[in-house]
C-alpha cells in the first residue's frame, strides 16, 4: 500500500486561482485480530481498530500489543500477517497468532484505555495504572548534549519521505547517543508512528531501549510518555508541547521530557541533568 495519494487542489493566492495535483497522506483502518489459546482450543478476538498511514503494521500490532501488556518477548509471537480471508478489506486486518503459552488478560486490557483525553479517570489514576505494567522508573546513564537536541528536527524530517510530499503525517524516531537516527517511522497518527517504532525495536529483541531517545515530531500526549515509559526510554523530546500529565507521568519515570525543540532552542520539563550541555551547572544547581 502507498503511504500517500493523488488529489487535485484549487490553490488561491490572494485573487488567483490555480488547480494542481497534489498528494495527501493515507489514512486506512487497521483491525488487529489475536489468535490465542492452547493448540487444542485456539480461538480469534479482535482487539482494536485504529486509523493508520498503512506500511508497517506489523509494527504496529507489536508496539500496541506491548504497550498494552499482553505481550513481553518477541518470543509471544507465533506470527503476525494480513489476514487472506478478509480481502475485500484490503490488507487491513492483521492477525497476530500469540504463543498457545501466553495467557491473556482481558480485564486488564480493557482496563487499559486510560490513554484517552475523554476516559474521566484522574492524573493519579492515569500514572497508578502505567506504573503497574512498568518495572519501575527508567534506568540507564543515557545522556546528550543540547547541539544534538537542537539538531534533531531537520535530521528526522530529511528522514521522513511521506512528509516530503504531504506535510500531514508524523514521524518518530529512534536515536542513540551520538545523535544517529536508528529507526524512523511515520503515520498519521502519532501513537501510531510510536507504535510502529516500538514495534521494529521490540522486534529486534532491543528492549528496555535504556541506550536511547526518542524524538516526536508533534505535540506530547500522555499517551506517548506512557509508552516510551514502558519501552524504557530515558529521554522524550519533541517540537510541540507536552500536556500537564505528560509531565506528571515523566516525573514519576524519571524520564528527561523536552518540548519546543525547534529553531534552536527547546524547553525541559523533567530530569534536566541529562543534557550535557555548556549549561549543565546551571541546570544541577
Amino acid at each position: 500500500m502507498s503511504l500517500v495519494a493523488p488529489t487535485i487542489v484549487h490553490k488561491i493566492s490572494g485573487e488567483s486561482l490555480i488547480e494542481s495535483p497534489d498528494l495527501l497522506a493515507v489514512e486506512e483502518p487497521l483491525e488487529i485480530r489475536l489468535g490465542f489459546g492452547p493448540v487444542t482450543d485456539r480461538q480469534q478476538r479482535p482487539v482494536s481498530v485504529t486509523m493508520r498511514t498503512p506500511g508497517h503494521d506489523e509494527e504496529l500490532a507489536m508496539g500496541f500489543l506491548f504497550a498494552e501488556g499482553i505481550i513481553q518477548t518477541p518470543a509471544d509471537i507465533v506470527s503476525c500477517r494480513h489476514c487472506v480471508q478478509d480481502a475485500h478489506k484490503e490488507g487491513n486486518v492483521l492477525r497476530v497468532e500469540l504463543h498457545p503459552d501466553v495467557l491473556v488478560d482481558w480485564s486488564r486490557l480493557e482496563r487499559n484505555t486510560f490513554t484517552s483525553s475523554s476516559c474521566g479517570l484522574c492524573g493519579k489514576a492515569t500514572i497508578d495504572a502505567v506504573m503497574a505494567l512498568t518495572p519501575g522508573p527508567v534506568a540507564g546513564d543515557f545522556s546528550v548534549d543540547a547541539a544534538l537536541l537542537h539538531a534533531l528536527p531537520e535530521r528526522v524530517r530529511q528522514a521522513q519521505r511521506a512528509f516530503a510530499h504531504t506535510g500531514g503525517i508524523h514521524a518518530a524516531a529512534l536515536f542513540d547517543a551520538s545523535g544517529k537516527l536508528v529507526i524512523v517511522r511515520e503515520d498519521i497518527g502519532r501513537h501510531n508512528a510510536l507504535d510502529k517504532l516500538i514495534g521494529a525495536a521490540f522486534w529486534q529483541n532491543w528492549l528496555p531501549l535504556n541506550d536511547f531517545g526518542i524524538f516526536l515530531s508533534g505535540r506530547i500526549g500522555v499517551e506517548l510518555v506512557q509508552k516510551s515509559w514502558l519501552a524504557g526510554v530515558p529521554l522524550l523530546a519533541a517540537v510541540g508541547a507536552p500536556s500537564s500529565l505528560a509531565v506528571q507521568m515523566a516525573k514519576e519515570a524519571h524520564m528527561t521530557l523536552a518540548g519546543f525543540v525547534r529553531d534552536n532552542r527547546f524547553n525541559l520539563y523533567s530530569e534536566p541533568a541529562r543534557m550535557l550541555s555548556q549549561f549543565r551547572k546551571a541546570i544541577l544547581d
